[in-house]
């Protein structure tokens, strides 16, 4: 596991009013650290679900393609062509 790292993080006006409205009796989150990581979390959670959606369209895109485009090989083909390149 990886050690944790200290983030410091300079906020004003609005910003500073969402978080602590967020944070604290009132909020959803108990701490502002706590706040952070949830939003990282959700975050590194969007950008990977983009990631498979945009692979999901290209297999379906590559698998939705005329039989006549694919070529069968079997693995020797393969490891031949490998090496050619």
């Amino acid at each position: 596991m990886n050690k944790p790292v200290t983030l410091n993080v300079r906020l004003s006006g609005a910003l500073s009013d969402f978080v602590a409205a967020n944070v604290g009796a009132d909020g959803s989150y108990e701490n502002v650290s706590g706040y952070v990581c949830d939003l990282i979390r959700r975050d590194k959670e969007r950008l990977e679900a983009e990631r498979f959606e945009r692979l999901k369209a290209e297999l379906t895109q590559a698998f939705d393609g005329p039989e006549a485009s694919f070529t069968a090989l079997d693995a020797d083909a393969v490891i031949a062509r490998n090496r050619r390149n």
